[in-house]
């Protein structure tokens, strides 16, 4: 990773001194407000703007609270709890049922008022599910038959996969008048709040979605109720958004919003410090020091809501033996990484789970120990033998990857692992199936306060690791329906401990290496509070110059 210098930032700082207490922020003739510029890793992965297909940590910056917005909302200025959003009230009509109150007078992009019927079509098989079904674990009522899409309508399956993490069981959605929907679930869950408050579950303008020629079109630019509109996106360059100025949650402060694809470090520094952008995104703890030290620029984050992983597909023949994958995990010492890459601004959690897990939280388990010894062990005896085992790896997607790759890579081999980096472009490659694919680097996030959120969205039966064939475990499965469909909170929590067990322990399918951090530089001129997560708010009193 190209990082600039200390002497390049305090110089640059030095010549654009005129600029940093007056950023230079477009000004439209009729319209006060300023324009910005943010300078990001990476827009989008997809190359598009749909939420579900977007299932990802830069999707979340540029999407929440921008431009998409779910029924339950979260508090982007506080500790991400819970809010009314597009829906003003909710009540459990039983374990199965979910009724909420929408919110009158709420304005889509193109000017319709959001009714019942757009929820409901937002949760619907044309838009959401495809094909695909809730899982049979009672008699159900199949969905109705879905109507014949139109060419180029069709749902990429990466669509419907992601629907099916995040609604596994969502059996319909009634409209009981033209502001009240009713959300049935073909199984008891405690968690159905928590799924409509989740990225994923936000709701767009049905006359929107059958205006657009085809899916890719809409999916370029979805008409949603955000307080921002899509004015122009070009994949992997930029997008740029516009003030929705009839959004119900007040007048935004910005014109516009442009963020603007910069994959280099220095070149993100470099052109804040220039005014060139008011915001760079993803900055390293290491540069944290050497930007503040001008006095007109400050950085903001910390830790939020994601860890970062190292993912096993067990089925390569080097990791088809637990031992092998046990080896992996006690051959990290994670604290090391923490310390010297993150300058102690992160932390070393206590496996996937977050303690706004509450009660479900198990504040007793621990990662694996950094003992290489016992790695050693392990590897004798599964009889590894030193063959290599590849691990894909993307240039910087996340802060410190790269750097974080070759400690790794020099922490295993020194238990004995031989692990080749192999650098990929995109996630496609990096996810494709073949003989090479054995060790990846991944995050995973909570969106909502339970175990289901993550250890079984991502891991279980519905996740990832299981759709791309990367890791499958009997018993695993069986415990996340059991999470899925319980309402008995001290069995629940007692299942959770025990896919821990497995997922993290008997057999691997992730270790986690810390907890994620995300640092935002802008100039000190600018009165805006970062969000305890990717996302960032631009809403009506976030924003003042």
């Amino acid at each position: 990773m190209i990082r600039p210098s200390r002497r390049s930032i305090v110089g640059l700082g030095a010549a654009a001194a005129g600029t940093l207490l007056l950023p230079r922020f477009a000004i439209g003739q009729a319209d006060s407000r300023p324009t910005i510029t943010i300078a990001v890793q990476k827009v989008t992965n997809s190359n598009t703007l749909d939420v579900l297909r977007e299932q990802s940590n830069v999707g979340e910056r540029v999407f929440f609270s921008s431009l998409w917005e779910a029924l339950i909302g979260k508090n982007w200025r506080g500790s991400l709890e819970t809010v009314p959003g597009l829906a003003t009230e909710w009540r459990r009509i039983d374990d199965q049922t979910v009724e909420l109150k929408l919110r009158p007078g709420v304005k889509f992009h193109n000017g319709d008022e959001m009714t019942a019927e757009d929820v409901v079509f937002s949760f619907g098989r044309e838009r959401m599910f495809g094909s695909t079904e809730a899982k049979n674990r009672t008699t159900i009522k199949a969905f109705e038959q879905i109507p014949t899409p139109r060419p180029g309508k069709e749902l990429p399956p990466e669509v419907s996969a992601a629907a099916r993490r995040i609604w596994p069981d969502l059996l319909r959605v009634d409209a009981v008048d033209k502001y009240t929907v009713r959300f049935v679930n073909a199984t008891p869950d405690v968690t159905l709040e928590g799924r409509l408050s989740r990225y994923g579950s936000n709701i767009l303008s049905r006359r929107g979605w059958e205006a657009a020629a085809s899916y890719l079109d809409w999916a370029r630019k979805p008409v949603t109720t955000g307080p921002y509109k899509v004015v122009e996106f070009k994949p992997d360059v930029s997008l740029t958004l516009e003030a929705h100025d009839e959004y119900w949650g007040g007048r935004p402060p910005l014109k516009r919003i442009r963020f603007v694809e910069v994959p280099e470090v220095s070149s993100r520094v470099n052109g804040l410090i220039s005014g060139d952008y008011q915001f760079a995104c993803d900055i390293p703890p290491d540069q944290i020091v050497d930007i503040e030290k001008n006095a007109g620029f400050e950085v903001q984050g910390g830790t939020i809501l994601n860890h970062r992983l190292t993912v096993f597909d067990k089925n390569h023949p080097q990791l088809a033996n637990p031992l092998v994958r046990r080896a992996f995990t006690h051959a990290i010492d994670r604290q090391a990484i923490v310390d010297s890459l993150w300058s102690g601004r992160t932390r070393v959690p206590r496996g996937l789970q977050w303690e706004y897990y509450a009660d479900m939280f198990q504040a007793d388990w621990t990662v694996p120990e950094y003992d290489p010894a016992l790695a050693q062990g392990l590897l004798k005896q599964a009889n590894y033998k030193g063959d290599a085992i590849p691990y894909r790896l993307l240039n910087n997607y996340y802060t410190n990857q790269v750097a974080t790759a070759q400690i790794l890579v020099e922490m295993w081999k020194a238990v004995g692992l031989n692990v080749q980096i192999e650098t990929k472009e995109n996630w496609t490659q990096i996810m494709e199936r073949s003989n090479t694919r054995a060790v990846r680097d991944w995050s995973n996030s909570a969106p909502f306060n339970d175990p289901v959120s993550s250890i079984v969205a991502q891991h279980g039966p519905n996740g990832q690791q299981q759709q791309i064939g990367e890791y499958a475990n009997a018993e695993v499965n069986t415990l996340s329906e059991f999470l899925e469909t319980s309402t008995d909170r001290p069995a629940r929590r007692k299942a959770f401990r025990r896919m821990l067990e497995i997922c993290e322990r008997e057999d691997p399918a992730y270790t986690v290496l810390h907890q994620n951090a995300v640092f935002t530089a802008k100039p000190k001129s600018i009165k805006w509070k970062a969000a305890p997560a990717f996302a960032m708010d631009f809403r009506a009193g976030n924003f003042e110059v």
